[in-house]
């Protein structure tokens, strides 16, 4: 069991330091370049769940056995002198208070887990771009700290940050629930607020938790915007402060509990095989299933991307996806392959708008944040819509990115189990309307990515799960459409995600969560 330092300890004398510190909205200067922000700065309406999730603290976690398994210490009394001088800081603090500081309150407030979401796409968005070629046609060694975000990269990093956020939010409603410890604007009415008022107990604080928790997985994947993540978790857990919602012992005990969890969810991310998913040592053989095989179609040509991101760790119990294995594709030259190809090359001569239109919007290629990272943002995007708490988003994006990790995982096993040739491999005339991917073409990642997305937001929104189903069917089109898949690409990674989909939603109808 892991012991948190008492909190009291030490708050008061940094806040002083800290809270002359505003930091701008998304400040960027950490970073080596802009982050592009289309969409990280819309000013959503603070969160106001319609229940508490008062049993969250005893939901099944991912990686922790035991909400209790980090101790928060038992914070002081309300009617205690350090707590009342904690809550005149919060008084000073609203006094002193800038316009860019309320800019923070407003942006935080509006759900903390959901901007750190943002967020990572943001940097999966920086960071997915392949590396360029030496002038003599080689490729520079990997460098992990500039790595390619690529789709399984977006994948990962997806999962470990809210695998992170919800076993941190799991024991820190353990704790608020333990303790009882209320919002100080309940202890002292005339504490001016800019957030709305809460019942749910403010020991350990939720944003902090989330703050620390996602910095620290973020830093471990993204090593070189270390500095633009501090500043961001300094202004999350601040801006609990200038919001009158918290008093620093709150913020102390959730940032701990956040960086705790986070430690654990970082000491599984390296043991979970991806530093082998390069395939370093070049071990990889061609199966020669098909003649010709895969080749990659760059100038020059490029190694194959992760060729075994197929045997990295998944999220759920990986003998259950035995029975979820896509058979084998059919053979070149066979009259099965044949007519799918041509069927690829008749819609690439008569494309027409809608499809272009499919094509463009499920393209996510390059300098996007990647298939699972659409569907990320098709999650936030119900989950404002259905105000949650910040525990049952996390619950929700664990739930998500966990299965579409997994989801990547048995695609890549299948793509190098049986190295099938891209269409315009055999068929050089065929004009694709997106970037072929360098690795081969069965099965459709887009298409078993969202097969298991679909499932598992379906079960999360149940009303809704009519509607993903189909936009899990039209993003495995888009890439028939596109020219770079052929139809039974799809439909075999489509039913395989679902599949897999439908081992996520077994794992959550055990966790305890009420739907």
């Amino acid at each position: 069991m892991n012991t948190l330092e008492n909190p009291l300890s030490n708050h008061l004398g940094k806040f002083a330091s800290i809270l002359a510190v505003s930091l701008g909205l998304l400040v960027l200067s950490g970073c080596e370049k802009k982050l592009i922000e289309p969409e990280y700065t819309p000013d959503y309406p603070a969160l106001r769940p319609p229940d508490n999730d008062v049993t969250g603290g005893t939901w099944k976690q991912v990686l922790l056995g035991s909400p209790a398994e980090i101790t928060v210490p038992e914070p002081a009394a309300t009617n205690s002198a350090a707590y009342q001088q904690e809550v005149q800081i919060l008084k000073t603090a609203a006094a002193e208070r800038t316009d860019e500081q309320t800019k923070a309150v407003v942006y935080w407030s509006s759900g903390g887990a959901l901007r750190w979401n943002e967020i990572a796409r943001q940097l999966v968005t920086k960071y997915n771009v392949a590396p360029s070629a030496n002038a003599d046609g080689t490729f520079p060694a990997f460098d992990p700290t500039n790595p390619f975000a690529n789709p399984p990269y977006a994948a990962r990093a997806y999962a470990l940050l809210s695998v992170a956020q919800y076993d941190a939010l799991v024991s820190a409603w353990h704790y608020k629930f333990k303790y009882g410890r209320v919002a100080p604007k309940r202890i002292d009415n005339s504490l001016p607020t800019l957030v709305p008022d809460t019942d749910l107990p403010a020991y350990p604080s939720e944003d902090a938790v989330v703050a620390a928790a996602s910095l620290e997985v973020l830093k471990f994947l993204f090593p070189k915007e270390a500095d633009y993540l501090t500043q961001l978790a300094d202004q999350h857990t601040n801006s609990r402060r200038w919001a009158g919602a918290n008093v620093p012992s709150d913020l102390e005990a959730g940032a701990q509990l956040g960086k705790a969890v986070a430690a654990k969810v970082v000491a599984y991310a390296r043991t979970d095989k991806m530093g082998n998913a390069r395939d370093p040592n070049g071990t990889y053989a061609d199966p020669q299933y098909t003649a010709p095989s895969w080749k990659s179609m760059e100038i020059p040509a490029r190694l194959p991307m992760l060729p075994l991101f197929g045997a990295v760790t998944t999220w759920f119990n990986r003998a259950s996806y035995q029975t979820v294995v896509p058979p084998p594709p059919p053979k070149v030259g066979t009259p099965e392959f044949e007519a799918a190809l041509r069927e690829v090359r008749k819609i690439a001569d008569t494309r027409t708008r809608e499809q272009w239109r499919i094509a463009d919007f499920w393209a996510d290629g390059a300098g996007t944040y990647a298939p699972p990272g659409h569907w990320n943002k098709i999650a936030a995007d119900l989950i404002r819509r259905d105000n949650f708490t910040e525990l049952r988003t996390a619950r929700a994006l664990a739930l998500l990115n966990r299965a579409v990790m997994d989801a990547g995982i048995n695609c890549w096993s299948t793509k190098y189990l049986y190295y099938v040739p891209r269409p315009i491999q055999l068929d050089p005339a065929i004009k694709t309307s997106t970037g072929t991917p360098n690795f081969p073409s069965y099965t459709s990642g887009h298409a078993t990515f969202s097969g298991a997305a679909a499932v598992a937001m379906g079960y999360i929104f149940p009303a809704e799960a009519t509607r993903l189903d189909a936009m899990a069917e039209e993003a495995a089109l888009s890439r028939l459409y596109g020219g770079i898949h052929y139809r039974f690409d799809n439909d075999a990674g489509l039913a395989c995600g679902k599949a897999v989909g439908r081992v996520a939603v077994d794992w959550a109808k055990g966790d305890g969560a009420p739907q």
